[in-house]
């Protein structure tokens, strides 16, 4: 729980979308989020670490990936810090929208890939009794979408919208910093 509650990519995406579009919209990331959490539970259960040794290449193609995204996501934040979109209540993504970006969000976000992977290093899953490993599938999705579902509800509250509002440009200019902090890292981080 302390990984899902600690800031990090997944969370500056809902503060983005938590206040751009609203508590629904942050919700359905939360959702895509923790759909993503299943997927990367069933790889720990699997042999992540194994397949990600047996693999070359494999690492770097996902790190990459996840470099573009980030960089796409600064470049939408430094966008939206020089030309501020309408008003939030103007627009209104589609939900499906807002759960496939959680969804990559989490299966590129190096602060998780790094927990699971610690998990699958440890854990010795993949010779549990079939009820632990559903177990261990369910409680994941319900973590990560508990713990980023209270983040979305606490950046899409009243009071901090108004501050939000207010404080726009710098909050954007802040994300996109910070998303292409990470990107720049994760594109020159060595395997």
């Amino acid at each position: 729980m302390t990984g899902v509650m600690s800031p990090g990519p997944g969370v500056a995406l809902i503060l983005g979308i938590a206040v751009s579009e609203g508590r629904r919209s942050a919700l359905m990331a939360c959702l895509g989020i923790g759909c993503a959490a299943i997927l990367l539970a069933v790889a720990t259960v699997v042999g992540l670490a194994a397949i990600w040794s047996e693999v070359a290449g494999l690492l770097t193609i996902v790190r990459l990936a996840g470099a573009t995204y980030l960089g796409w996501l600064a470049w939408t934040a430094f966008r939206k810090a020089i030309n501020p979109p309408p008003p939030p209540t103007a627009r209104r993504e589609s939900g499906r929208s807002s759960i496939l970006q959680g969804f990559l969000m989490q299966l590129i976000n190096p602060k998780a890939l790094m927990f699971w992977v610690a998990i699958a290093a440890v854990s010795g899953l993949n010779l549990a009794p079939l009820p632990v490993v559903v177990l261990f599938v369910i409680g994941a999705f319900a973590v990560s979408f508990a713990g980023h579902g209270i983040w979305a509800v606490a950046l899409s509250s009243h009071p901090f919208r108004i501050l939000y509002a207010r404080a726009r440009r710098w909050i954007e200019g802040l994300l996109g910093c910070f998303f292409a902090l990470v990107a720049f890292k994760l594109a020159t981080a060595e395997e």
